[in-house]
């Protein structure tokens, strides 16, 4: 356990300090509703300096400290207890930009960035489905999406960070400057540092976008048009779904693709579709505005919310799969998966993306060209704690299964995981992340929740 504290000991704070029973109650939940870990105390930052100040007096006396954003981990990852939760949402502007960079502080969520970029016809070049998460959030874990194949992860569109390291120092790194924390920090599941500000590389936006639904009836089709696709880039956008039909107990394959373009310009759809064996006669079209496809999940959300599975347990497994063990590997899952294994509002994803343009070094992959991310985002049934706990257990056998075989997790996950494992998941980068956990957070307080440096009790 750490350390006990009075409160009256913490620094002169600009911004906030909460530990009412709501707050703390807040803190202690997340978006997989399946870990409560109930902090001392909750910090909503009024700028930058307090961020080092509470990290600084948490290293002084050992006691655990997470930054929170959105709330979105499913496993307690940004939780810290008996400790310090650091609510970064308090920092969330986005400040001017200049050229093709814009400048932003990491409580902001994407969908605000997109505010701020698109009145000057620019967006970021990767987004998350979700546009609610926060920078902070999704650069600590990578940040994939539907562009991923051209663009990377978000990690990969940075190209500036100030981050407040373990010690409580306040420090602006690059590829050029400070690069060990730069990369430690990127995708480093907050072991070396909580992002407080980011600089990112913008493009050009284009005005409004296609969006296909192509369905295919067999999983080798739908695999083979997703490698064509994604190998020759002919769409800005592709992602996949796994829909399995309640009533027959079979699974219909969707592939997701958009193309991107401004008037009088339209895509040219015999190039884009011709040559694919999609099913003709269940294929669906929709053109919106650019910011309105970038938005679709809200809808979803707002039904979710309304329905009350937004609020149910959240037990997610994302992993990457080699490309030469995909088929079997998603065809033996599908093939002991039913509904109650997903939970009635789950969800399954398959999608590839090229190796070529990830960049970032704790992005960790399958060696194979293409990589798959192979997602099964279960929802199980409120105060069902026997059901929750068999989805991990499904969970951690596909994990094995795949780590078996070369692949690895993209660590936003429901799944319990040994410092081994991270070990083995962090391959021939672990020595200089370990490395960079002793000299930039020596005292092993930052985001213990992910349980990298042998979790909450190490």
């Amino acid at each position: 356990m750490p350390e006990a504290f009075d409160l009256a000991d913490l620094p002169t704070l600009d911004g906030d300090v909460l530990d009412g029973d709501a707050s703390l109650a807040a803190a202690a939940r997340d978006w997989g509703h399946i870990v409560q870990a109930r902090p001392r105390v909750v910090v909503r930052p009024g700028s930058p300096a307090d961020v080092a100040a509470v990290v600084g007096f948490a290293a002084e006396r050992g006691v655990p400290v997470a930054a929170r954003g959105a709330g979105h981990s499913p496993f307690g990852q940004g939780q810290a207890a008996g400790g310090i939760v650091l609510d970064m949402t308090s920092l969330a502007t986005v400040h001017a930009g200049t050229g093709n960079r814009l400048v932003v502080d990491a409580g902001a969520r994407w969908q605000q960035v997109l505010g701020a970029s698109l009145p000057r016809g620019l967006t970021p070049p990767v987004l998350t489905d979700y546009l609610e998460l926060t920078v902070g959030g999704t650069l600590a874990v990578g940040g994939i999406g539907g562009a991923t194949h051209h663009h990377g992860m978000q990690t990969d569109t940075v190209t500036e960070l100030d981050v407040v390291t373990g010690e409580g120092a306040l420090v602006r790194c690059s590829a050029d400057e400070n690069g060990e924390l730069f990369d430690a920090v990127r995708a480093g599941l907050g072991q070396c540092g909580i992002v407080t500000r980011a600089t990112i590389r913008l493009q050009p936006a284009k005005q409004r976008a296609r969006r296909w639904k192509l369905y295919y009836d067999t999983l080798g089709d739908f695999l083979a048009d997703q490698r064509t696709t994604v190998t020759d880039g002919r769409f800005d956008y592709v992602e996949g779904q796994l829909l399995l039909d309640d009533e027959t107990g079979e699974w219909l394959y969707l592939l997701e693709a958009a193309s991107y373009f401004s008037l009088p310009d339209q895509p040219d759809e015999e190039a884009l579709l011709g040559d694919l064996s999609f099913s003709r006669e269940t294929a669906e079209v929709e053109d919106s505005t650019y910011h309105e496809f970038l938005d679709r999940m809200a809808d979803g959300e707002a039904v979710l919310r309304e329905e009350g599975s937004w609020f149910h347990p959240h037990p997610w497994l994302n992993v990457f799969v080699p490309d030469d063990e995909v088929e079997a590997v998603v065809a033996d899952t599908l093939a002991e998966t039913g509904g109650e294994d997903l939970g009635d509002s789950g969800l399954v994803m398959l999608y590839p993306v090229r190796r070529e343009p990830l960049s970032t070094p704790l992005v960790r992959v399958p060696s194979s060209d293409l990589v798959w991310l192979f997602a099964l985002l279960r929802t199980g049934k409120p105060y069902d704690p026997a059901g929750v706990a068999r989805m991990i257990q499904l969970n951690t056998g596909l994990y094995e299964r795949v780590k078996a075989l070369g692949g690895t997790v993209y660590p936003a996950n429901t799944l319990p995981m040994t410092e081994k494992d991270w070990k083995d998941h962090f391959g021939d980068e672990w020595e200089k992340l370990e490395a960079a956990k002793k000299r930039y957070d020596p005292k092993g307080v930052l985001t213990v929740g992910q349980g990298v440096f042998g979790g909450p009790d190490a």
